[in-house]
């Protein structure tokens, strides 16, 4: 589950430097005609030491990029490939973003700031480098939601309007713009070591696993470093996985190059959350065949991890990286009993009792037709709904409910409410409509303020 915020001194960390020049290309941000602050992540903001920063410093370094104290002078966009629906790309990389700062949190991890929407960088093809103002305000209710749930995610950590016109194809235009920026344990995606697989690097992709290795995962060695680097990976990737699943969320866009080495989501496009529990519900208007829906993220997340054996195939025998893919369905397993059992505020009683319970749910939610965030609401601590004529599937799941004990209390004042916290799209475009139609931010404070204390509900006892 996501650390809580707590507050640390500023330690810049320039770590990624080690990797030499070929990771990344330095940039120049655009220049913006204004610089509004619409959000300030202060929480985290405080985890690494930049808490104190008043809002003119605020926009200097977040809205016009002045560089932090003994931090990257010049941003770098970094260089990656990736398959994308399955297709390898080659031509991609930081097209409308940047690597802009590093430091160390509270907890000593070394984590960076990247941006989105920051301009045009040798990636960005026939792209703008722009980012739309409805684009930043979705990825803050994503981010902030599944922070809530659990998942290890990237942290919103600003955004600013910046007072151009854009054009789109999938949103009415013109539409306003934004330059958002991300706070996340690594920049350092799949497509990267791709990348360098298809150059035939060996020397850099050996830095960049040891960097890895070093930066994200307590320095382990020994055997193939590549082999442990993909074990390391492949069980955060099956924790994302399950708490995907639980969250009820769909990504959308599981392209390799929309993952992360240290097992964090971002990059939020057409992502959805699932009003029911419904395998084939997709995200994104653009994916027909439904590679990318709510039941095949798993898979999708699984085949993901193959290609980044594919590419470490470069420096390590294929036998240790295929016993690490092969790890990926165990664990898989094990993490969604464990976040399901989180989120249903019960005691596990082991995987086999916990599968039959989780299947007994899902058949539930099917044949029931109830919501995914009603569901864990209603049922919080092992409570039996008070409701008249249960279904057959909802006594089936009463019954494998009765054998669990509590791990959470109804204490916290969420739980005395009447109704979840979601997220589903028609609240999303009603916040949306809200800020386009008369610039009323108060319904998205409401929502940031609604959903940390459904945070705060379900990590408490």
């Amino acid at each position: 589950m996501n650390p809580q915020p707590q507050d640390s001194s500023y330690r810049p960390a320039l770590s990624i430097l080690e990797l030499g020049p070929d990771i990344g290309d330095p940039v120049k941000p655009a220049g913006f005609p204004k610089t509004i602050l619409r959000y300030r992540n202060d929480r985290w903001a405080q985890t690494i030491g930049l808490g104190h920063l008043d809002d003119t410093a605020w926009i200097n370094h977040f809205g016009r990029f002045a560089p932090l104290p003994d931090n990257l002078q010049q941003p770098l966009a970094l260089r990656y490939h990736g398959h994308q629906f399955r297709h390898y790309n080659p031509e991609i990389g930081d097209g409308r973003g940047f690597l802009f700062a590093q430091m160390r949190d509270h907890l000593g991890r070394l984590m960076d700031l990247g941006t989105k929407g920051s301009g045009t960088t040798p990636w960005s093809r026939t792209g703008d480098g722009r980012l739309t103002l409805k684009g930043g305000v979705r990825e803050i209710l994503a981010t902030e939601m599944l922070e809530a749930l659990g998942v290890e995610t990237s942290k919103t950590f600003s955004l600013i309007e910046t007072g151009e016109s854009l054009e789109r194809n999938d949103e009415p235009s013109p539409t306003r713009s934004a330059v958002m920026v991300r706070l996340s344990h690594s920049h350092i995606r799949f497509g990267t070591f791709q990348r360098i697989a298809f150059e035939e690097n060996e020397e850099l992709m050996r830095q960049l696993v040891r960097y890895c290795l070093d930066n994200f995962y307590d320095g382990e060695s020994g055997g193939h470093d590549a082999a442990l680097l993909l074990h390391k990976t492949t069980e955060q990737m099956a924790r994302l996985a399950a708490s995907y699943m639980v969250a009820g969320f769909v990504h959308g866009v599981l392209n390799t190059d929309n993952m992360n080495i240290t097992g964090e989501s971002f990059d939020y496009g057409p992502w959805r959350f699932a009003p029911k529990w419904d395998a084939g519900f997709t995200a994104a208007y653009f994916d027909q065949q439904g590679l990318y829906s709510f039941g095949r993220q798993p898979e999708a997340v699984h085949w993901n991890l193959g290609q980044l054996a594919v590419a470490l195939r470069l420096i390590c025998p294929a036998e240790p990286l295929i016993e690490a893919l092969e790890q990926f369905a165990p664990l898989y397993q094990e993490a969604l009993t464990k976040y399901f059992c989180w989120r249903l505020g019960i005691q596990s009683k082991g995987l086999e009792a916990d599968r039959s319970m989780i299947a007994a749910a899902e058949t539930m939610m099917r044949q029931d037709n109830i919501g995914i965030d009603r569901f864990f609401f209603d049922w919080m601590g092992g409570d039996i709904p008070e409701q008249t004529g249960m279904s057959e599937a909802g006594a089936v799941f009463a019954q494998h409910l009765a054998a669990y004990q509590p791990s959470r209390t109804r204490s916290h004042a969420y739980w005395l409410g009447s109704r979840p916290q979601s997220m589903l799209i028609d609240e999303v475009e009603a916040i949306w409509d809200a800020i386009a139609g008369t610039d009323d931010w108060s319904l998205l404070q409401q929502k940031i303020r609604d959903v940390r204390a459904m945070g705060m509900a379900l990590r408490s006892d």
